[in-house]
């Protein structure tokens, strides 16, 4: 083993016979210890999240890729949650702190194991920026391969399905718009493959990103998973891991304040999910990059134009968006905004990629444009702030109705989103009404649940384009409508929503960034004078944790020694 690697520690020398031979009981070969880098694949494969089914298909590749490339393969396993069967219930409660064990178990198996780099094969929500904080924080050679979107489902209200449609025929088989028999045959249809699910929600936006952050190869963010394509991809990233470890290309020099940027402007462009803001401050603050994520969307949004539209923005799907050119083909376009020199998994910079990349199939302007001919002439996500958002809160203009990026409408207000989800489907939400949930945020949730189901029932029910919607708590990538998340400080830590009353009138000014409470600055020192902060709501095992360590949305939610 050469003593250039940090595997030599555990198996070089006589002293460490004892690990070969454990090694060895595996089927590891004395040719396993010589000149050669230790890659480990953190693969997240398991039977509960249809886009990781395909995962140990994409591991399989990536070893025959490390084998052809010098290196030797080892692989372990990663948990994974899926957020569209945890939505809705108790357990979205432990989806984004799943998010920092991820991170944390990666870290410790590599760190334990003296492991030379590493193959990260994810494809939804929380574990791919998960996997990429953890690259980020152990700075070793790392990139990531993810296992593609599912292909869409059969058309319905106008689009190609997918299994939020489901959600939303529920609001209209309650307002009785469809019957029930057209609403069983919608849950047999709109999931037809594996994959991660085939609308531009957090885990498309956060593959996207990866790619947008030079973590993957070029043009891999959204190959389908069902298509041969993704496997040879990801045969090819187990051979550059072994050139990026023999060259010592490490992740934080990939990882670092240009490619971040470039990660908002393409979040930005493409109108993603609003919950890729938390998870680019989090990788940012793992990586040690000099930059104030929150403060790059304030200020990139207003010159960054929105170019891409997909579901839930349009009826293309992500598999439209992979054919019309993908990352690459909005980079090209946008390549005068971005940082051109950074670098990226290849050895090669941004720019280069793009430049020697080679389009499979032609452009469709109706989902990628120009800079010059732009869906919005502003970016797709805002960040606002106000009296009743001190920090920031966040919106996406790119999935908001023009009509509505200045609402003004009346509280109606409730501390759980089971409250307010009994409340929408019983018709007690009505037209001009902003609906304001609290107490789910990071600490209050605890956990940040998304209020994925009150906006698609708002929806359903014919309200999407007259309501609004305020919350400390997430929205799923999927949500169109009037809404705000991430509102930080949150109500558990005594931020403005905990005063809010029914019958407040709250004005939401996309366009300024403003988000306002109309109450006069001496009535809310008087309601916060009588607030009582609220008993934890879990007062055992993780969650509980995660409720004292867990910091502001405005800072990524990310678990804090301080």
């Amino acid at each position: 083993m050469a003593k250039g690697w940090r595997s030599s520690e555990v198996f070089a020398g006589a002293q460490n016979a004892g690990a070969r031979a454990l090694w060895k009981s595996m089927g590891y070969c004395d040719g396993d210890f010589g000149d050669r880098p230790v890659i480990g694949i953190a693969n997240s494969w398991n039977t509960l999240v249809p886009g990781h089914f395909n995962l140990n298909l994409v591991s399989e590749q990536v070893k025959k890729g490390i084998h052809r490339g010098g290196g030797v393969a080892a692989e372990f396993g990663v948990i994974a949650s899926c957020d569209g069967v945890c939505e809705g219930h108790r357990g979205m409660h432990f989806i984004l702190p799943q998010r920092e064990v991820i991170a944390d178990s990666i870290e410790l198996v590599s760190e334990a194991h003296h492991l030379d780099a590493l193959v990260l094969i994810a494809s939804c929500d929380k574990i791919v920026p998960g996997m990429l904080m953890a690259a980020a924080r152990l700075d070793i050679p790392a990139i990531m391969v993810t296992g593609g979107p599912m292909l869409g489902g059969v058309e319905f209200d106008g689009r190609k399905t997918d299994e939020t449609s489901l959600h939303e025929a529920l609001g209209m088989l309650a307002a009785g718009r469809i019957t029930e028999e057209q609403f069983r045959s919608l849950e047999n249809l709109c999931a037809p493959t594996c994959g991660s699910c085939s609308f531009f929600g957090t885990a498309n936006t956060m593959c996207c990103l990866a790619e947008a952050l030079g973590m993957t190869l070029p043009g891999s963010a959204l190959v389908p998973a069902v298509y041969s394509e993704r496997l040879r991809l990801a045969c090819e990233t187990g051979e550059t891991i072994c050139r990026m470890a023999r060259e010592g290309l490490t992740a934080r020099r990939i990882l670092n304040s240009l490619s971040i940027e470039n990660a908002v402007r393409a979040t930005l462009a493409m109108s993603g999910s609003t919950n890729a803001v938390m998870h680019l401050a989090a990788i940012a603050g793992e990586a040690g990059a000099d930059v104030d994520v929150m403060d790059l969307f304030s200020r990139l949004g207003p010159e960054t134009p929105q170019i891409v539209r997909v579901n839930p923005a349009s009826k293309w799907n992500t598999e439209d968006f992979w054919m019309a050119g993908g990352v690459p083909r909005m980079f090209r376009h946008m390549m005068p905004l971005l940082r051109k020199d950074a670098l990226t998994c290849t050895g090669r910079t941004i720019e280069e990629n793009v430049s020697e990349y080679i389009f499979p199939f032609p452009e469709n302007d109706e989902v990628i444009k120009t800079m010059e001919a732009p869906f919005s002439p502003r970016g797709g996500i805002a960040v606002l702030r106000g009296n009743l958002a001190p920090d920031t809160g966040v919106t996406k203009p790119g999935a908001i109705d023009p009509a509505l990026h200045v609402f003004t409408g009346e509280a109606r207000v409730f501390d759980s989103e089971d409250d307010a989800n009994g409340a929408i489907l019983a018709g007690r939400i009505k037209d001009g009404n902003v609906v304001v949930i609290r107490y789910e945020g990071p600490k209050g949730g605890p956990g940040m649940r998304e209020m994925y189901r009150a906006m698609k029932y708002l929806y359903g029910m014919g309200l999407n384009k007259t309501t609004a919607l305020v919350t400390d708590g997430r929205f799923s990538g999927t949500n169109n409508g009037c809404f705000v998340g991430h509102i930080s400080p949150e109500a558990a830590e005594g931020g403005p929503l905990a005063i809010v009353q029914d019958g407040d009138m709250i004005t939401i000014d996309v366009i300024q960034g403003i988000l306002h409470l109309h109450v006069s600055e001496e009535e809310m020192k008087e309601r916060f004078t009588a607030w009582k902060k609220p008993e934890p709501k879990i007062t055992k095992g993780h969650l509980a944790l995660y409720a004292k360590l867990a910091s502001s949305a405005s800072k990524g939610a990310v678990v804090r020694a301080d």
